[in-house]
């Protein structure tokens, strides 16, 4: 195992300088995100995409943000979008998570699995939880845009208790995981 050098004073890269993709990534592997799902509807039908990136901003108002690749053939359809589901997922919903992430797949093929929303939306069902979000922000971020949405309406299938350890679905260092009383550190 390698470790990143420490910074001194004298070892600081000048501003204006960033380190190599490459070694963002290394320094990223170790540090896990919650997975969600992130669905909107386009002028060609609904779409849908995996997040880590998402993280909640502000209770009062309720926002949150997430960022979404110009890679994935999802985006342009988000980034167009007035209006968003984001799904907060556990290890319930691995499937879901998994075929968000496969490029290439019709997620949309089982019609038993989601539906549109009186306001259009396509939303998954039996997932942990969903907010449905008005985008309020976006911002080109390198080869990402991020986006700001504040959450109009919730869906909580799966609740957990404060404290109570749940079955949370994380990706870390390039596979899911599920969060638990085993992983619980006090």
């Amino acid at each position: 195992m390698t470790s990143l050098p420490h910074n001194t004073p004298e070892s600081t890269p000048a501003i204006g300088t960033s380190v190599s993709a490459d070694d963002f990534k290394r320094a990223f592997r170790g540090h896990p995100g919650g997975i969600a799902v992130i669905t909107a509807y386009g002028e060609h039908g609904p779409v849908a995409l995996t997040a880590s990136s998402v993280s909640s901003v502000s209770a009062d108002p309720p926002l949150l943000i997430f960022s979404v690749s110009a890679l994935s053939s999802a985006t342009p359809t988000i980034i167009a979008a007035d209006t968003i589901v984001v799904h907060l997922l556990d290890a319930e919903d691995i499937g879901l998570a998994r075929a968000g992430a496969t490029s290439g797949l019709d997620r949309f093929a089982d019609t038993s699995t989601w539906s549109r929303l009186a306001t259009g939306e396509p939303v998954y069902h039996g997932v942990r939880a969903w907010l449905r979000c008005k985008i309020v922000s976006r911002m080109d971020a390198g080869g990402s845009t991020v986006i700001a949405a504040q959450a109009l309406q919730v869906d909580v299938e799966r609740d957990l208790e404060p404290g109570e350890p749940g079955a949370a679905l994380v990706y870390h260092n390039r596979s899911w995981h599920r969060l638990g009383e085993h992983s619980r550190l006090d």
